[in-house]
């Protein structure tokens, strides 16, 4: 519900009261006494739904030019009249109606703050996202995610577009861009302040951090998820829904990975930034696109003939060419997500393999305890490196044979020489080679023993 109030100009006002009593709206005249070129302040109660229509009238009838016109969001309004106008600009529109085209391009505009506030804002946040990763921890990854003040200027560009808001779509792509290059810059800075100092234990693979792993080597569905914020972002500002949640959602789709692209660099893991930096400008694009295509779908255009038209092209022009952009970005992601699928199924394969070899009643006291197919640290687009099998069961079943055996039984499902690893551990948790004898240890800690690095049958499973 909107309650509107038009400061009408001199010789203006019979167009006015002639436009709103065409359209069923009750209304209150007072007159204007402040001595300045108005004649008369006309207030009236209307339905969301109808502020866009009502506000486009009134435009058409040069009304705007001259008037003053402030919208009020309403909490109650008490009137069998309006009740009866509601109905009217109701019918044949789907339930919980859009907000207005002026109304959305002022909350576009709200909703992105001061350069300054935004730059600060969005270091603090790649800060944060940094550490998060590196301690691997999504907790403070998602307290990043709420400090970024990311959701205006994501959407503003493609407001902007759809409205022929030449301005308000700049300024989004300019923030976009300048957002995104300042929080790989905190990325890089911290993390490279954290690596100098030496907060990180020398020698760790960072890139194996779970939490940085995933954005580093990214996958199709990273783009489900771009989308997905994209969608959500405009229905939230069309709908008059909360932002603060998608927001987090938009965040989420752009922070970390960018933190990411800064924790690769900082370690000079420049495969990795690459991977994490398509990751960023696929998600950065496919929600603009998300949101463009959201706005034009729900029926928002600009005044007038001519103005569509030109919208309609810029629109046109602007989702082909993120399209175009995001098809191109997306070759790496296809590629990483066809070698993940592939691992899968291997894994999938080497169990079924190593459960029938075990089902032989010679190995009947083994168990196969893990299979794990690993991936090369060749990003952004790995590749299958190494099997690896761990069998359990006391230490005098241990035979030699049976890793050639699985070998054999591995062999029909691999189209490349890989290397297959064999790791026997006994009831006590050590792990022998089974190409010499067992021996006996002295008691230690079982989780030391666990831990403890041990030697190893390995060979090459060829095609």
């Amino acid at each position: 519900m909107r309650y509107v109030e038009v400061t009408v100009p001199t010789g203006r006002k019979g167009a006015v009261l002639e436009i709103l009593e065409d359209e069923g709206i009750n209304y209150v005249v007072s007159d204007e006494t402040s001595g300045r070129d108005y004649v008369a302040v006309v207030r009236f109660p209307i339905p969301s739904q109808a502020v866009e229509q009502v506000l486009d009238r009134l435009t058409e009838a040069g009304i705007s030019d001259d008037a003053s016109i402030v919208v009020i969001d309403a909490e109650t309004i008490l009137s069998d009249d309006f009740a009866r106008l509601k109905e009217q600009y109701s019918r044949g529109r789907p339930a919980g109606g859009r907000i207005s085209r002026h109304e959305l391009q002022t909350r576009a505009a709200d909703l992105t703050p001061s350069f300054a506030v935004y730059a600060t804002m969005t270091f603090i946040s790649a800060i944060v996202a940094t550490s998060g990763l590196l301690l691997d921890s999504p907790a403070v990854v998602v307290g990043s995610m709420v400090i970024a003040p990311l959701i205006g200027p994501a959407l503003a560009a493609s407001i902007g577009t759809v409205i022929a808001d030449s301005e308000l779509r700049s300024i989004g792509l300019a923030y976009q861009f300048s957002g995104l290059g300042i929080a790989v810059l905190g990325s890089i800075l911290f993390a490279g302040l954290v690596r100098v100092i030496g907060l990180e234990p020398a020698g760790i693979d960072i890139v194996a951090i779970a939490e940085l792993e995933e954005r580093v080597a990214p996958n199709l569905l990273a783009l489900v998820i771009a989308l997905g914020a994209g969608v959500a972002g405009i229905l939230s500002l069309t709908r008059e829904l909360s932002e603060a949640i998608v927001g987090v959602m938009i965040a989420a789709a752009l922070i970390p990975p960018a933190a990411a692209v800064g924790i690769a660099l900082a370690w000079g893991i420049y495969g990795a930034a690459g991977g994490a930096l398509i990751l960023t400008l696929v998600n950065a694009l496919s929600i603009n696109f998300a949101a463009l295509v959201t706005l034009w779908g729900g029926g928002y255009r600009p005044p007038g003939l001519f103005t569509v038209s030109t919208a309609r092209r810029q629109t046109v022009v602007f989702a082909a060419v993120i399209g175009l952009i995001i098809l191109l970005l997306l070759l790496p992601l296809v590629s990483a997500t066809i070698v993940e699928l592939r691992a899968a199924q291997l894994e999938s394969d080497v169990e079924a393999g190593v459960d029938g070899v075990l089902a032989d009643p010679e190995y009947d006291r083994l168990e196969a305890e893990t299979v794990a197919v690993e991936l090369d640290a060749e990003y952004p687009i790995r590749s299958i490196d190494r099997v690896v099998i761990t069998i359990t069961g006391p230490e005098t079943d241990l035979d030699s044979a049976l890793t050639a055996r699985l070998a054999t039984a591995i062999e029909p499902h691999v189209d490349d020489s890989i290397e297959l690893e064999v790791q026997f551990l006994t009831s006590h948790g050590e792990t022998l080679d089974p190409r010499e004898q067992p021996v006996e240890s002295s008691p230690s800690d079982p989780a030391l023993e666990s831990n403890s690095p041990s030697s190893l049958a390995s060979l090459a499973a060829p095609s």
